[in-house]
């Protein structure tokens, strides 16, 4: 999946070329490079499918020349993550009624890839056996309110588990609970199932979005797929696979797992992954000069300006083509709601 815009990464991210095609640790890669090249210790390339917004066509060509044109699905409008699954799963499912498939956005950082390996395939080893829907749970290491959170029952049998309920992003109170019981995981947003599974499931709980699809089956793989998504897309609910069908379905298990796991959301995510100095500051760019500064995240883009930074600290501090951030470092789940108010105020020119 890879058709987000990543706002609370603005203004490096941006609705032109949101945070998947940035290399955002200086790896040499971008994120969905990083993504390609991991699931294809997994599947062949034939098999990897992108789902994007039609507008960043062009730029997932660039980046990963090898992808097969036919399966770039590129979506008319933004409509969240269960239309985006529903329609690849009814494409997939054409083409092979017995298709087992992981789902994942593009934009995560895995640090070990091996043991992300090894659970991918236990889990489709499950879901090929099992009528069931496969969700991965990574174990908490602090009481964070930004994710969403999957508690189980009981013990895990075969490193597989049944899950109870579904959390999005708690209180402080309640993460530090949550954190306490031993009986979260946090939501990887990462899904493993046979297509005929989760379409069952999307066409009990999901009939109208399932209806705009079935509608379509005729043209999907075909030279009119793209008029019908022009035509029916808009007409699909606005709601997440979590809450649409993972929240509601009965055959949803988790799998615990530990594979070096972030989803990249925040600069706080970024800050925590990058190396940082003697006084505890993630710096990204060529000329910054720091006095008195701790604990901040700064990312400056223009290599011909010299930035001076003197008594901060726990900042975000952006520099961007045409917008500066500064912002607390405990106020940034608050820059999703920033960019919708400079989009208000001065239309697509700074977003």
């Amino acid at each position: 999946m890879a058709g987000g815009v990543g706002t609370r990464f603005w203004p490096i991210s941006k609705t032109s070329h949101p945070k998947q095609f940035l290399d955002f640790l200086n790896t040499g890669r971008t994120l969905i490079q990083q993504t390609y090249a991991r699931f294809l210790k997994v599947v062949p390339p034939q098999n990897i499918f992108i789902v994007t917004n039609e507008a960043y066509r062009d730029i997932i060509k660039k980046q990963i020349p090898d992808i097969v044109d036919g399966n770039i699905l590129g979506e008319p409008t933004l409509r969240n993550t269960a239309p985006c699954i529903a329609y690849a799963m009814y494409k997939i499912h054409k083409i092979n009624p017995e298709a087992n498939c992981v789902i994942a956005p593009s934009d995560h950082l895995i640090m070990d890839e091996s043991e992300f390996t090894r659970i991918i395939n236990l889990g489709f080893d499950f879901s090929e056996k099992n009528d069931a829907l496969l969700t991965l749970g990574i174990k908490p290491s602090r009481p964070d309110t930004g994710y969403g959170y999957i508690q189980f029952f009981g013990n895990f049998k075969d490193g597989i588990c049944k899950v109870k309920t579904f959390t999005e992003k708690p209180s402080l109170e309640l993460a530090i609970e949550f954190l306490e019981s031993g009986e979260f995981l946090w939501n990887a947003g990462i899904f493993i199932w046979k297509t005929k599974t989760i379409l069952t499931q999307i066409e009990k709980l999901l009939p109208d979005i399932a209806a705009v699809f079935q509608n379509g089956i005729e043209y999907f793989n075909t030279e009119k797929e793209n008029d019908f998504l022009a035509n029916s897309y808009a007409t699909c609910e606005n709601i997440s696979i979590d809450y649409g069908v993972m929240e509601k379905a009965t055959n949803v298990h988790v799998i615990p797992s530990d594979f070096g796991w972030s989803d990249l959301g925040t600069w706080g995510s970024v800050y925590e992954q990058h190396r940082k100095d003697e006084n505890g500051n993630t710096i990204n760019g060529k000329n910054v000069s720091t006095y008195e500064t701790h604990n901040c995240v700064i990312h400056i883009q223009d290599p011909n300006k010299l930035f001076v930074i003197k008594g901060i600290e726990n900042a975000i501090i952006v520099e961007s083509d045409n917008v500066v951030l500064i912002c607390n470092k405990d106020k940034e789940q608050e820059i999703k709601n920033i960019v919708a108010d400079m989009k208000v105020t001065y239309g697509n020119k700074y977003v």
